[in-house]
């Protein structure tokens, strides 16, 4: 696998610094700028094999905490979220200038994009990229989450489990189908909102991060 070299970036001017890891393969194609789920960080093994089935396909990732989960306290208020998602993308794009942008993240730090870039396009983001989008909570579907995603002006794609208690497929499928030519739904056989998929009923071999990081490498070719 790559190096991964450890960076720091001002979240907001009230939070402070938060840390981030830059994994970049030698011929790296794009740079995605990857945020984490609600109870997790940057270092989860979820997050670690996404990023490493994504620098087998050439893409680079720079994983970021939240001032949270820096910090380990309770979870920020959503605009600081958000405006820590603006300044992750930012400190991506000065580490490494070269790369074409994409942005995104598991589960709630999709949201956080999804949601940053719904009131102010991202600088320099050509895509989002949301591994499991949490479109509701679990046990009540509903899809007031998804309200701001027609105001997101990039390529999205939705990579998701057909078991994934927080994305419902009767109400993702509509919602992402609702966004036209900009939103592309993939999705994941068996696997649940963390991936984990049931081995005796899958259907392939493949395993699912890299079938995700494969996925993401053939989109990310089109925009």
């Amino acid at each position: 696998m790559p190096e991964t070299k450890e960076h720091k970036f001002t979240a907001t001017p009230e939070k402070g610094e938060v840390s981030a890891l830059l994994m970049r393969p030698d011929d790296a194609m794009q740079l995605l700028v990857l945020g984490h789920g609600a109870s997790s960080n940057m270092r989860h093994p979820l997050m670690q094999s996404i990023a490493e089935a994504l620098a087998r396909q050439n893409i680079a990732t720079f994983r970021y905490n939240f001032p949270y989960s820096e910090n380990k306290r309770g979870r920020d208020p959503n605009p600081v979220c958000v405006e820590t998602v603006r300044s992750a993308v930012k400190a991506a794009h000065e580490a490494a200038p070269d790369l074409p942008l994409l942005a995104g993240g598991h589960s709630f730090s999709g949201r956080m994009t999804t949601t940053a870039a719904s009131e102010a396009p991202l600088e320099n983001v050509k895509g989002i990229v949301l591994f499991a989008f949490p479109l509701h909570p679990s046990g009540a579907p509903d899809k007031k989450r998804a309200e701001h995603l027609s105001s997101v002006t990039v390529p999205m794609l939705f990579l998701s489990g057909i078991r994934d208690a927080l994305g419902e497929l009767d109400l993702l499928k509509p919602t992402v189908k609702s966004l036209g030519k900009l939103a592309s739904l993939h999705l994941l056989d068996t696997a649940d909102h963390s991936f984990k998929i049931q081995k005796t009923k899958h259907s392939t071999t493949e395993d699912v991060f890299d079938e995700m990081a494969r996925v993401t490498a053939h989109w990310a070719t089109k925009l």
